[in-house]
């Protein structure tokens, strides 16, 4: 068996970024995923053109809608060094 090797990162993807890749991978719109949540489009279009901090709770609620883990939404570029990842 080969050796794993990790893929190379192709591109950075801020918070807004995420939110918007996960809700359109779930073939959602903004209105649809504003129903969803209780959260106003226009704060969702605002969370995806960095013009509003996603925050926890937020991430939680947006999270439960698109049906992936919040860290996926507040951390879309977290990496460790593999010296120090427990």
């Amino acid at each position: 068996m080969k050796e794993f090797r990790p893929a190379k990162k192709r591109v950075e993807v801020s918070v807004g970024e995420s939110v918007r890749l996960v809700r359109e991978l779930q073939e959602l719109s903004q209105s649809q995923l504003s129903e969803l949540t209780g959260i106003p489009q226009s704060t969702i279009s605002a969370i995806e053109n960095g013009r509003v901090n996603l925050g926890v709770e937020r991430a939680k609620v947006l999270a439960l809608a698109l049906k992936c883990h919040p860290a996926v939404l507040v951390f879309p570029g977290w990496e460790t060094a593999e010296e120090r990842a427990a």
